[in-house]
Order: C-alpha cells, then sequence, then structure tokens
C-alpha cells in the first residue's frame, strides 16, 4: 500500500534518514530514523518532522594529543531533499518567523514511502537571528534552545495544516524537545478569541499525544525559566501552561509538559521504566524496549548469508529467530567479510592497517563520562598481558563528545594518549566523525562489542543491538537493554548491575571474562565462539529490532482515526503490510 495521509506524526529534534543527510548526533536520533524506517517499510500511514541544521552537529576532528576540535559539518539540502512550495509563519520571541519545508521520502522494502518534512528558517524575510535558528544542531544558549524547541513544537502543527494532511490521530513527542506542539494542538481548540482552553480541551489533546523519553540522566530534561518562556512564547502561551498546570511555580519543565499532556508515556526499556517511574512518580511510564533498522545495520555479507537461508527476513524480522539452523562455518564466513571490510574502511581513513586475524574490540558512542567509553584502559599493564597471552587484541574507539562537555573531551585524550603507550601487543585505534556508516562499519566489523556504562544512566543503547544483527556478541555491563537481551554465553557475556557501578570492580571483572571466558573461546574453541554469535541473531537480532517496536506503539500507544485508518484491532493486519 502507498499510504498518502499519515496517521501519526512522529516529531523528533533529529532524525536519521541518510548518512549524507547531517541532522543528528547520535542514537537519538538514529533511533528515530530507524522507527520511520519501520513504517515505510510497514506501510504504516506516518510522516516525521523534524529540522534542518545546515552545519549539522559538528564534524569532529582530533588532533596529534587527542584534542577534539569541531567544525561545521556543511551539506547541500537542495542536493538530497526535495524542497516543498508551502511554508508556514512561526511566532517566536514576539515576531514571525518564516518557515520552509524540505521532504525526504523514506522507502520501504516493498516501495511504500514515509515522508520526512524538514523544517528550515533560512528565509530571506527572516532576521539573522531567526535564519540562525536551524542552523545547528544542539547549539547555542537557552535562549536559542527554546526558540528552536518552539519551531519544532508549533511549527509541526503548522506544517502538517499546510501540506493539506487532515486529522492527525497521534503526535509521537519523541523526547522532550517537541513537547510545545501541545500549545499549537490547544490553540486550534480556543472556544473564543482571548479564551484560555480548559481541562477539557486538554484532556482531547492528550488522546492524541504520545510521548517517548530517553534519558535518565537528569540534565537531559530541558528546564526554562518563565521569564525566557514569556519572552520567546509569548505571555498567552505562558498562561495557558500556567492555567492548566503544565508548570512548575516558574520553571518550564519540558519532559513534565510531555508527561502531563500525553495518554501514553513510555520508557525505552524495561529498566529504563522502572527508572523513569521513580524520577516521575506522579505519571504513569510504560517501557517499550527500542529496535533498530534490521534492513540498515545489517552488513552486506550477512544480508547475503540471510537471503539464503531466511529469505523472508526483510518483512519479517522474526524469521532472524531461524538463524539457530545456519551452519556456523557460514556465519564465520559473513563475519570475516564484514571484518575486512572494517579493516579497509580503518586503513582508508586513519593508514592504520589492523590485523584481520587479531581479536577486535568495538567501542563506539557519544563520549561522556557515564559511558566509560575507556573504562577498559584502565590498568593498562593487565590488558597487555592478557593481549600477549592470546595473540593481540585490537581496540577500534570512535564518538563525538559534546563541546562543552569537558569530561567527554578528555576521555578521548586519554584513549588517544594510551593508544601511543600501549602500541604492540594492544593496538589502539581512535577513529573520528563517528557517523551512520561508521556505526555500520564497527558494530558489524568487531569481533566483541564492548559497552560499559555506570548503572542504571543508560536508558536503552542500540549499538549493540546493531552488532547482534552481524553476529557480534557483546560484552556489556547489565543496565539498559542488555537486561533483556542478556544469555550469558549466548548471546554474549553481562558485569552485573552491582559490579557495574564501581569504575575499579567493572574494570577486573571486564579483564576477568576477557582472560577466561571470551579469548579463550575465540583462540582455542572457535565454534565455542562462532555459536555465540550465531545465538546473538537467533534471540537478540529476532527481537531487539524497529519492526517489533513498531508494533508495540501501533498497538498500545497510537490511536488511528476510523475516517482514515483501521481501527485498533485491526492494526497488527496494517503492520503486516
Amino acid at each position: 500500500m502507498n499510504m498518502t495521509e499519515p496517521t501519526v506524526a512522529y516529531v523528533s529534534m533529529e532524525i536519521a534518514v541518510f548518512p549524507g543527510v547531517a541532522t543528528y548526533s547520535g542514537g537519538l536520533g538514529v533511533l528515530a530514523g530507524d522507527v520511520v524506517r519501520a513504517a515505510a517499510d510497514a506501510g504504516y500511514p506516518m510522516a516525521g518532522v523534524t529540522l534542518l541544521y545546515r552545519e549539522g552537529y559538528f564534524r569532529q576532528r582530533l588532533d596529534a594529543s587527542g584534542t577534539q576540535h569541531e567544525e561545521p559539518q556543511s551539506w547541500r539540502p537542495d542536493l538530497v531533499l526535495e524542497a516543498l512550495p508551502q511554508t508556514v509563519t512561526v511566532p517566536i520571541s514576539g515576531r514571525p518567523v518564516a518557515v520552509a519545508i524540505w521532504c525526504y521520502p523514506v522507502i520501504g522494502v516493498d516501495g511504500d514511502r514515509v515522508p520526512v518534512y524538514f523544517l528550515d528558517t533560512d528565509r530571506p524575510e527572516n532576521d539573522d537571528d531567526a535564519r540562525g535558528l536551524t542552523r545547528a544542531l544542539y547549539g547555542g544558549d537557552a535562549r536559542y534552545r527554546l526558540e528552536q524547541e518552539t519551531l519544532l513544537g508549533l511549527g509541526t502543527v503548522a506544517v502538517l495544516q499546510a501540506l493539506g494532511y487532515g486529522r492527525v490521530g497521534t503526535y509521537h513527542m519523541n523526547e522532550g524537545h517537541s513537547a510545545l506542539l501541545v500549545l499549537a494542538l490547544l490553540d486550534q481548540l480556543r472556544t473564543t478569541e482571548h479564551g484560555l482552553p480548559t481541562p477539557d480541551d486538554l484532556a482531547r489533546v492528550r488522546e492524541r499525544c504520545v510521548f517517548t523519553t530517553h534519558t535518565p540522566v537528569p540534565a537531559g530534561h530541558d528546564r526554562f525559566g518563565l521569564d525566557l518562556a514569556n519572552d520567546v512564547l509569548g505571555t498567552e502561551h505562558v498562561a495557558t501552561l500556567r492555567a492548566l498546570g503544565l508548570v512548575d511555580h516558574d520553571v518550564l519543565n519540558l519532559t513534565h509538559l510531555a508527561l502531563r499532556a500525553s495518554h501514553f508515556t513510555n520508557a525505552v526499556a524495561m529498566k529504563h521504566g522502572e527508572v523513569s517511574r521513580a524520577m516521575f512518580p506522579d505519571g504513569t511510564i510504560h517501557a517499550i524496549t527500542n529496535g533498530v533498522h534490521a534492513g540498515t545495520w545489517t552488513s552486506q555479507p550477512f544480508k547475503a548469508l540471510f537471503d539464503r537461508h531466511l529469505p523472508g527476513w526483510r518483512r519479517d524480522n522474526w524469521q532472524l529467530r531461524q538463524a539457530i539452523g545456519i551452519p556456523l562455518d557460514e556465519i564465520a564466513a559473513a563475519h570475516a567479510g564484514a571484518k575486512l571490510a572494517l579493516v579497509d574502511r580503518v586503513a582508508h581513513a586513519t593508514g592504520k592497517l589492523l590485523d584481520p586475524n587479531r581479536f577486535t574490540i568495538g567501542v563506539a558512542r557519544r563520549l561522556t563520562a557515564y559511558k566509560r567509553n575507556d573504562l577498559i584502559l584502565r590498568d593498562t599493564d593487565r590488558l597487555a598481558a592478557i593481549a600477549k597471552r592470546f595473540g593481540g587484541i585490537q581496540l577500534v574507539f570512535s564518538g563525538k563528545a559534546h563541546p562543552r562537555d569537558w569530561d567527554g573531551k578528555a576521555m578521548i585524550q586519554h584513549i588517544v594518549g594510551t593508544a601511543h603507550a600501549l602500541a604492540g601487543d594492544v593496538e589502539v585505534v581512535y577513529v573520528e566523525n563517528y557517523d551512520m556508516l561508521w556505526g555500520a562499519a564497527l558494530t558489524s566489523g568487531a569481533d566483541l562489542w564492548l559497552n560499559t556504562p555506570r548503572p542504571p544512566n543508560e536508558a536503552s543503547g542500540t549499538s549493540g543491538m546493531k552488532a547482534a544483527l552481524n553476529g557480534v556478541p557483546s560484552l556489556s555491563v547489565m543496565d539498559g537493554w542488555w537486561i533483556e537481551g542478556a544469555l550469558e554465553g549466548v548471546t554474549g557475556w553481562s558485569i552485573d548491575a552491582e559490579t557495574g557501578a564501581d569504575d575499579e570492580r567493572t574494570a577486573d571483572a571486564l579483564y576477568t571474562l576477557l582472560e577466561s571466558t571470551i579469548l579463550p573461546a575465540y583462540a582455542h574453541d572457535r565454534g565455542t565462539y562462532l555459536t555465540t554469535m550465531r545465538g546473538a541473531i537467533a534471540f537478540n537480532a529476532s527481537h531487539f529490532n524497529a519492526q517489533r517496536m513498531l508494533a508495540q506503539y501501533a498497538i498500545e500507544a497510537y490511536v488511528l482515526p476510523t475516517t482514515t485508518a483501521a481501527p485498533r484491532e485491526n492494526v497488527k493486519e496494517l503492520l503486516a503490510g
């Protein structure tokens, strides 16, 4: 089917639709892109809405000491997006801001399309500050951030109206950045020119809103003083928020706004649900564990392997469960192909020639303190001794630190500095400018995926899910999605949460598992290691995918108007395409 009328608007500060469209920084945007890709595969009636960032997040450059330098990530929207003729106007900080609309059609496995609309304020009729609102992702000060989020929230509703869409059944707010769309929906329900919306109006809006929270870290929830909110949103909008109990004293907390204005709120893993319910005890928070888009994150060698043995796997990801019957030598051959591709990519980018026969560990994610990307380097003498005993280890790191995250930047310097000291039995390479292409190469080409966040700060994590699609087992602290995916020795290996809360104990457990279990299997009992690789596909890839995630949203959260789509009880048929 080709859906022309979206009944779900998926709204996110960042959506990664394609590597060359630099409108994402990492996990949140990539996850959003995977939701949209799953909807396109299913022919599901959805449209994505986000902002267009002409300088992207930033391009990362590391000097010889590992110091991170940020440069604009410029790209050409006109080369990859379609400029639509419609424009809208959004009031921001007391003046009208003209907004252009670009479109990228995400095409599913059967040719169905889900449009993603990009809002762009770089228009000649806007002042310089307004034109800059779609310059950079996560840049600027608090005013810049609130103005961007006002553009996303109010602009989403205006854009969908301008494009001629009828009643949208569900607005899915992916993180609190998009929560201000609630104000636009309330504006639509005003019964008098100057009257404030009523609690009944809020109840009607709530029926149309779904909210996904992604972070258990308090700093990840946007908060603004009401003086700033008055300046940016206008006194009438702030009066609405006050009248409906959508602000906390003199603070506008966008997470609280989204929670109070949604009929369904979910965390992104079961453990994250527990943590979120403790953070927000007044709300009902469900758990829908993240998943990744199988067709995007499976490497070419494994796509060919699955096409031979499981020919319907792209339409029905559950078929990956049957990977348990794929011969181990074919798993080994596919992985060897993916590993060679990583070796070639690293050599081209860095000049460093990795050994395809050495045990290779991938560590790639955003650089911030709680993720502890450099924990494996805590005891370099012990790591070197383990590596010497088993023929060497290669560590491939990647990831960006936010420009103002000094701890994250220091972590990169530590990794790069340690690389020089360790050269020999432990080879370390740091790949600049982590993006979708590097994510795909690393999660498929490593022999082991390492994840050591300090619990319970990992909401979900998705890189290990991408690794599982390619038969790469995880070694992870029990946090986020891994609590649900960990089958010891079957899908990977685990460090318990209590141990994982302490850096020294976590590092000790990590080294012990490498020395006593993982490397002995890899070096001396390859059949056992390959069985774990196959188990990662069969047990984890078959479940932790975006198709299952979308099905849960459709069944549990989304409300489809009966005038434009099948009733809710028929959603499973709709998802089957």
